[in-house]
Formats: C-alpha cells, sequence, structure tokens
C-alpha cells in the first residue's frame, strides 16, 4: 500500500516547482512595481522606469536584454550621439515603429502625452 501512496506522490510533484517558480516570479514583480512608483514620490510625475511599467512598455523591453523589442540600453547606445534623438524617440514610441530592430512591430502608443513620451525617451538615453 505504501507504495501506492508514493507513487501518486512522485506524480504530483513534478507541478511542485512549477507553481513555485510561478508563485516567485509574481512575487518579484509585486514587490517591483511599488520600489519604481515610490521613486518618483507622492503627486510628482513619474519617473521613466514608473511610466515605462505603468504603460506596459517592458511587458515587451528590458533595460539589459533583448526581449520581443530591443534591450533599452541597446536602443540608448544607438541613438545617445545623434542630435535630435529625443525627438525621434519620443516620436517612435507615440507612432509606433517596425522594421529599425527586426521584424516585430512596436505599436503605437496613442494614449501617451507628448510629456510623457518625452519622459520615456530621456529615461532611455539615461540606459547607455
Amino acid at each position: 500500500m505504501k507504495l501506492k501512496s508514493q507513487a501518486k506522490n512522485k506524480t504530483a510533484t513534478p507541478a511542485a516547482p512549477l507553481a513555485l517558480t510561478i508563485a516567485a516570479i509574481a512575487l518579484i514583480c509585486t514587490l517591483a512595481a511599488p520600489s519604481a512608483r515610490a521613486q518618483a514620490g507622492p503627486g510628482s510625475a513619474p519617473s521613466g522606469l514608473a511610466l515605462a511599467q505603468q504603460q506596459n512598455c517592458m511587458s515587451c523591453h528590458s533595460v539589459t536584454r533583448t526581449f520581443m523589442g530591443p534591450a533599452l540600453r541597446d536602443v540608448a547606445a544607438k541613438y545617445a550621439a545623434k542630435p535630435e534623438a529625443q525627438a525621434y524617440l519620443s516620436h517612435k514610441i507615440t507612432e509606433g515603429s517596425a522594421g529599425v530592430w527586426g521584424t516585430v512591430p512596436m505599436p503605437a502608443n496613442t494614449q501617451l502625452s507628448p510629456g510623457q513620451a518625452a519622459t520615456l525617451a530621456s529615461w532611455i538615453l539615461t540606459l547607455k
């Protein structure tokens, strides 16, 4: 009888590491978001990172790793020396882009105000 119950437990254990991994990811995401908002301070405009998180930019981008979109440090390195980099990136953020960094297009973010797009672009350019 003990062998049958042990066999049942062995088939249930592979799900445990997956559940723990998912729980850990959820915890990290939950803990990371408030700290980014706290950097902006109460009543102030959100920082670049907080704004990027609020607007779901980080769903496709990472600061250091290429994911669906390019790593934001790579974007900064490519455009930092260009005189109109902030305006160019602001335009790409609000209007979207295709073919510059690969085959996956970046959708337009028309919900952003020009000031928010400029905040994001300025923040990205500091990441070099």
